[in-house]
């Protein structure tokens, strides 16, 4: 497999330095993130944190628009987030592995980020490149810790890190999360980041074929779920989250949100 043949990546800051992220959000496909997890990652930018997206893939297989299509919708819709950089590692759309191979080369993107959280795919959905992807960001992240596995980014010896929290986000098929972020105020710019993938969804005077994701319901599908996880914590909107291992916290306050007027 050729690592770079297909690679392309934006970077929204300085030149090719090693950007140290407060969050990185992994992705199987572009719309991943902006799907299940684009509100929490805009509140965190808004914030002053420094976030970014890695793609796992380009999205070679997808049944509507190409892949030069998909690069420049991805790249309006990190605009729209406020990412700080965005890069796509280059594996093989439906068909990357959690092998050792796919692992190695995942744990050269934890180390040059080094981020202190990572959103990972749903470990288990709809589409099986979802869940296997989660499983693939969850283990990379573990061996990214080791010091006995080396990797080079550029020519130079990397430094072990590990992320010290890895979080999925729920995609598709429901699952009942762990916790769920409080997005009321960054909804609207969520859905735009989402729009930013034309190709993708809706759209009546397309003549390509129908998908799954592109009927006119599809949107509606995608406000009635975070209207769910909303109310569950008393907002009008939110994204959940599934956490294997317990979050800690230092205040029983940090668990619950303000009183809402």
């Amino acid at each position: 497999m050729s690592w770079f043949s297909s690679f392309w990546f934006y970077i929204f800051a300085a030149h090719f330095i090693a950007m140290k992220l407060d969050i990185l959000a992994i992705a199987a496909h572009p719309d991943d993130v902006e799907l299940s997890c684009a509100g929490t990652l805009i509140r965190h930018a808004l914030a002053g944190q420094a976030v970014g997206v890695l793609d796992l893939t380009e999205s070679q297989l997808s049944t509507r628009g190409s892949v030069e299509l998909r690069q420049q919708e991805a790249k309006n819709a990190s605009t729209v987030m406020g990412l700080k950089v965005r890069m796509n590692a280059g594996m093989e759309d439906g068909f990357f592995r959690n092998d050792e191979e796919h692992q190695r080369h995942l744990i050269k993107y934890i180390r040059y980020f080094r981020p202190e959280i990572v959103l990972g795919n749903s470990l288990s959905d709809r589409h099986p490149d979802h869940s296997r992807a989660g499983r693939l960001i969850a283990d990379a992240c573990f061996y990214s810790g080791l010091q006995k596995i080396q990797t080079e980014w550029e020519g130079q010896l990397q430094e072990a890190w590990r992320p010290k929290r890895v979080y999925h986000y729920i995609q598709d098929r429901f699952l009942e999360p762990d916790f769920i972020v409080d997005i009321a105020d960054v909804f609207n710019k969520k859905m735009e980041a989402i729009n930013c993938y034309s190709s993708q969804f809706y759209n009546p005077g397309s003549d390509e074929p129908a998908t799954y994701i592109s009927s006119g319901d599809f949107m509606d599908q995608i406000r009635a779920k975070d209207l769910m996880f909303g109310k569950r914590i008393g907002t009008r909107y939110g994204e959940g989250f599934i956490s294997e291992n317990v979050p800690g916290v230092s205040s029983l306050s940090d668990l619950f949100l303000p009183d809402l007027p």
